[in-house]
């Protein structure tokens, strides 16, 4: 249950066309809505950690992420599972005392290459980027795969800091 994953800044047209060359298959499309929450009692930004509902054409996913280890690739801790009741979901963090943090809203092209998953991200209000996962490949072909596709800098931070990051930048900055 640990996820491993390296993502950049790419041109996603640039990216689409070096994936068709090298015979990946895209094996789906879809639109997700990621809405995550704080604690009640200590601080994810703090322990490095994320609760996460992400909504997927009904489909409801609760997932768990654990505090990132250190080095330039992310690993850590995932643990989801599926729910079937976004609203009931919704009310138990609430009684809880969780609250939506943030909502992180992306259309996904989702790509097999080899052992590699590649997603082609379009995410809301922060841009394109392609994230590529395994849990075969080394971190160092991680990087590399990027490389070959044509992809730009290297992005370390998760979506929802990029969010947080540009909501609490003032206009004009």
């Amino acid at each position: 249950m640990k996820e491993v994953e390296v993502k950049a800044r790419a041109s996603l047209e640039d990216v689409r066309r070096k994936l068709s060359k090298l015979g990946a298959r895209r094996i789906r499309v879809e639109v997700q809505e990621d809405l995550y929450f704080s604690h009640p009692c200590r601080d994810f930004a703090e322990s490095d950690e994320a609760l996460r509902l992400r909504v997927v054409g009904g489909e409801v996913e609760l997932t768990y992420k654990g505090p990132r280890e250190p080095g330039r690739v992310k690993s850590r801790v995932e643990v989801t599972v599926r729910l079937d009741d976004l609203e009931r979901a919704l009310a138990i963090l609430s009684y809880l005392g969780f609250k939506e943090l943030a909502t992180v809203k992306k259309l996904r092209e989702v790509y097999v290459l080899n052992d590699v998953e590649v997603c082609l991200d379009r995410v809301e209000g922060l841009g394109e980027f392609v994230e590529v996962e395994s849990r075969g490949a080394s971190s160092r072909e991680l990087v590399e795969l990027l490389e070959e596709l044509g992809a730009g800098e290297l992005v370390a931070e998760t979506y929802l800091e990029l969010v947080l990051r540009r909501s609490s930048t003032p206009p004009n900055s």
